[in-house]
């Protein structure tokens, strides 16, 4: 049997931070084939936005497996900085990821107020998935006891994740039509919610 640890990303130290890129990129990294098809540069380009008092972490073996932020609603799980995306990905590229993502990445969740909690960025390292460990994150959040709701979007193109999240008790209560669906492979935002039990 896996054992995972969960730990919150701000006691992992400031060095984690590369490898939740890593992860980040693993699980993203199709979306931003546009700023740059080099892993690597992607992965330099985005490693200084995690704000880790709202990341947590999935380790097995020592390991960071899984990511996934959780929020209040009042502040962004990641803040980008124009000057880092220039660097690595060029002044124009890096610009144009400014541009495009920081509207995307720092937008508000579809619901706020409180004990509700946001779920943001959930991503695991390809050779760990079916590991659990996305899964054994989750259920940490749910215990979190200042959260009663919680809130996360999906591609709807994601199947795989989207059945993930209605086995763990998620509910579909809003799709979201997308602009750029041929560029960005996504049709629908879909938007779910898990509700503590034995809650009014």
């Amino acid at each position: 049997m896996t054992v995972i640890e969960i730990k919150h990303a701000s006691e992992l130290g400031e060095n984690s931070k590369k490898k939740i890129s890593e992860i980040f990129v693993d699980g993203f990294g199709q979306h931003f084939t546009f700023f740059s098809k080099n892993n690597k540069k992607l992965i330099d380009a985005f490693e200084h936005m995690f704000v880790m008092d709202v990341f947590y972490a999935a380790i097995i073996d020592g390991e960071i497996t899984s990511i996934t932020a959780c929020t209040n609603g009042k502040g962004s799980s990641v803040y980008l900085n124009k000057k880092e995306l220039r660097k690595h990905l060029g002044f124009y590229k890096g610009t144009l990821a400014y541009m495009f993502l920081k509207p995307e990445f720092q937008k508000p969740p579809i619901e706020t107020g409180d004990e509700i909690a946001s779920v943001e960025f959930v991503a695991t390292a390809s050779k760990f998935r079916g590991k659990g460990a996305a899964t054994a994150i989750m259920n940490h959040l749910f215990s979190l006891p200042q959260y009663n709701e919680y809130v996360l979007e999906v591609a709807d193109t994601n199947t795989s994740a989207v059945k993930s999240y209605e086995k763990l008790g998620y509910k579909e209560f809003k799709r979201v039509k997308q602009k750029h669906s041929k560029r960005s492979g996504v049709n629908d935002l879909v938007y779910m919610k898990y509700r503590k039990p034995n809650r009014k």
